[in-house]
């Protein structure tokens, strides 16, 4: 006999396995409707072999076909996007700009007396250079501001390329001696490069392949540096040519202590003054700055004590201490001679270095080199 406390002797109501297990599982509407089976209706059910349930159609599969002929309709229009873009590009191409010949005069200018010596110290004191400063001292930068097409930075990478280009060309020891030319032909623009090579390995008084135009330089047989510390003054000035464009102008008086080449000890007063001036006119485009190269459109150069009939396209033939310039005038053109055209000019040096700072009056060129 069992006690009321005691379970019951019967298997459980709902043993394992039961309906009760299922209690738990809920079938929402979108489940029901997403079934693939679905009941049919009575009417349906009424003809003949009808089938309890049918199926229904794959509404995933339906909705993968759509989107993967959107995929393929969308790729096809951004190829042809691209090739029509490709055909028919909004920008204009980037203007091609080439470097233009340089065109240089040379204007030797001659003493109206002999070329006074001395030492470089005494020299420099008795002459306009003595207000100058020393080598690349006296290259100075102005007030650097942006224009309407150039940054600050970009007219600041332009004057320094000039400076550069000035110092290479009109103070480096080697340069002046015709050592080397390097120092210049590394900032020019490549258009310029052949030009220049001419103008190095055949100079001529063209007006094109001058290689006083493109820098300053003695010959090392007849000519050495007396004081290795150039004078130089000048300016530096930069405008926009155009909305790709910069340009820059300098204009700087360079002033030598020289002295022949001689064997034997040399003497103390033997060295003379020989002054250069030298207007250049740059170029900048864009590629040019981001380069740190330039190219030079124009060189007007006036250089003394000289000959009038020095032969100055391949290097600058001063007068040293105690020489005095010939009666011979420029070198003459002839108008009938074909081949390339001579310039034939040459001024008057109206203030001799070395001499009083008031010199007397006397006839003088328009080309003579101004006191800065």
């Amino acid at each position: 006999m069992t006690g009321r406390g005691e379970p019951p002797e019967d298997p459980p109501e709902n043993p394992a396995g039961g309906e009760d297990e299922y209690r738990s599982l809920v079938f929402d509407e979108s489940f029901v409707r997403a079934a693939r089976l679905q009941e049919f209706s009575a009417q349906e059910r009424m003809g003949d072999h009808a089938l309890a349930v049918r199926s229904l159609p794959g509404r995933a599969a339906h909705n993968g076909s759509k989107a993967a002929i959107a995929l393929v309709v969308l790729i096809a229009l951004a190829f042809a996007t691209a090739v029509y873009i490709g055909f028919r590009h909004p920008y204009p191409p980037p203007t091609v700009r080439h470097a233009q010949p340089l065109k240089s005069t040379v204007v030797p200018l001659t003493p109206q007396d002999a070329v006074p010596g001395g030492t470089p110290t005494a020299l420099y004191a008795a002459s306009p250079a003595a207000e100058f400063r020393t080598g690349a001292e006296g290259i100075n930068l102005p007030a650097i501001r942006r224009t309407h097409s150039f940054s600050e930075s970009q007219v600041t990478a332009a004057l320094t390329t000039v400076k550069d280009y000035l110092v290479g060309s009109s103070l480096d020891a080697d340069v002046l001696t015709g050592t080397t030319t390097r120092p210049v032909e590394r900032l020019l623009d490549p258009d310029q490069t052949a030009q220049f090579d001419r103008s190095m390995s055949a100079p001529v008084s063209d007006g094109r392949h001058s290689a006083t135009g493109w820098l300053v330089r003695f010959d090392p047989e007849d000519v050495e540096l007396a004081d290795p510390k150039v004078r130089v003054q000048g300016t530096l000035a930069y405008a926009e040519a155009g909305a790709d464009t910069l340009e820059v102008v300098s204009d700087h008086t360079f002033t030598y202590a020289l002295r022949p080449v001689v064997s034997g000890p040399q003497k103390e007063d033997g060295a003379s003054l020989f002054t250069v001036r030298r207007e250049l006119h740059f170029q900048f485009d864009r590629e040019d700055l981001r380069l740190h190269r330039l190219e030079v459109r124009t060189a007007h150069v006036q250089a003394g004590p000289q000959a009038c009939s020095a032969e100055t396209a391949g290097a600058l033939v001063p007068l040293l201490a105690g020489e005095r310039a010939d009666n011979r005038g420029p070198a003459g053109t002839d108008p009938y001679a074909t081949g390339p055209r001579t310039a034939a000019l040459c001024g008057t040096l109206a203030v001799s270095s070395g001499l009083p700072r008031n010199p007397p009056p006397g006839p003088a060129a328009d080309g003579s080199p101004a006191r800065p």
